[in-house]
């Protein structure tokens, strides 16, 4: 049995003050160390850095995937359905601007599971998702 562990992720964004805000303020990540060029984050229990890099982002590629154009790369977590229920309701309050609004995805079917996709203010792609059975994250 493996035991899961935190993982570390650095992503590039290119203004670290509004990138700040919405990962403290908008998500409720809570802010750890810092400089004048990056900031750690609690990521729901994961360690993400940003990293101010100018001009960090282009046009990025999409996948079709249950009818909905998915962003590559993107990256996230999986959370309880009540943890996600709760943190859509709070990001539609906060007027985030969806790519996917929250919606339930392969309904019926193996791997069913709700999720939505929206861009940080360096447009990197985030995902949150959870599954109406959680022992189906890993399912073929």
């Amino acid at each position: 049995m493996h035991t899961r562990s935190p993982f570390h992720l650095a992503i590039p964004v290119d203004d670290l003050a509004s990138c700040r805000t919405f990962y403290r303020d908008t998500l409720g990540c809570k802010e750890g160390r810092s400089s004048d060029h990056w900031v750690d984050f609690n990521f729901f229990g994961h360690q993400l850095v940003i990293h101010l890099k100018q001009d960090s982002q282009s046009k990025a590629p999409t996948n079709t995937v249950d009818g909905k154009e998915v962003p590559i790369p993107h990256f996230g977590v999986v959370l309880d359905m009540d943890t996600f229920n709760e943190l859509a309701k709070q990001l539609q309050e906060k007027n985030v601007e969806f790519i996917i609004a929250p919606y339930t995805r392969f309904k019926g079917l193996v791997g069913e599971q709700a999720t939505m996709f929206f861009k940080d203010p360096s447009s990197n792609a985030l995902e949150f998702k959870a599954f109406a059975d959680p022992s189906q994250l890993f399912a073929s």
